[in-house]
């Protein structure tokens, strides 16, 4: 959603999937500019190739190596929402961080993002986003999975990158 909110306000947007699938449905579905594969030998090159101006504002909910590479392209001035770091959720130890000196040095501004934090906003955004996503404009895709007794399997999935959209474990009937 936020690549599509900012490519909705104009700005040149890069994706990054896990694998040529999930990229071909960024690039066609959700008309993203360019999308990488983060499983790619060569992840910082081609992040390089698709932003050759560096990069102003960046989503982060992967972490590790998809988000050193792209640090390392961040131009003076941007922006980090930090919104999770799937790929530490399985790690035993925490993993050494990154080298965050070059925060001072580009005036890089990093926040930390949670939804629930905006309570407030909630009814507004349903009313703005509910246009789009009738008219087709704002996609989403769904992987949903029957029963409790599947949540253990549905998240180490989603650890491992098997889901293709957002990941819902279905425990009975909607009752709307």
């Amino acid at each position: 959603v936020a690549g599509q909110l900012a490519k909705r306000a104009g700005a040149r947007v890069v994706g990054v999937a896990g694998g040529p699938e999930k990229c071909l449905w960024v690039q066609d579905t959700l008309l993203f500019d360019a999308c990488v594969d983060h499983r790619s030998l060569d992840l910082k090159q081609e992040l390089m190739a698709e932003c050759p101006n560096g990069i102003d504002a960046y989503f982060e909910n992967v972490g590790g190596a998809v988000q050193s590479a792209v640090f390392e392209l961040l131009n003076p001035f941007s922006r980090v929402a930090m919104c999770g770091m799937v790929s530490q959720y399985n790690e035993e130890e925490p993993p050494a961080g990154p080298n965050l000196g070059f925060v001072v040095g580009k005036r890089v501004l990093i926040q930390g993002f949670i939804v629930s934090d905006k309570p407030e906003r909630l009814e507004t955004w349903r009313k703005t986003a509910a246009p789009w996503v009738a008219d087709g404009s704002l996609v989403y895709r769904e992987d949903i999975v029957e029963g409790l007794e599947q949540a253990p399997n549905a998240l180490s999935g989603i650890l491992r990158g098997r889901n293709f959209g957002k990941l819902l474990v279905r425990v009975g009937d909607d009752p709307i």
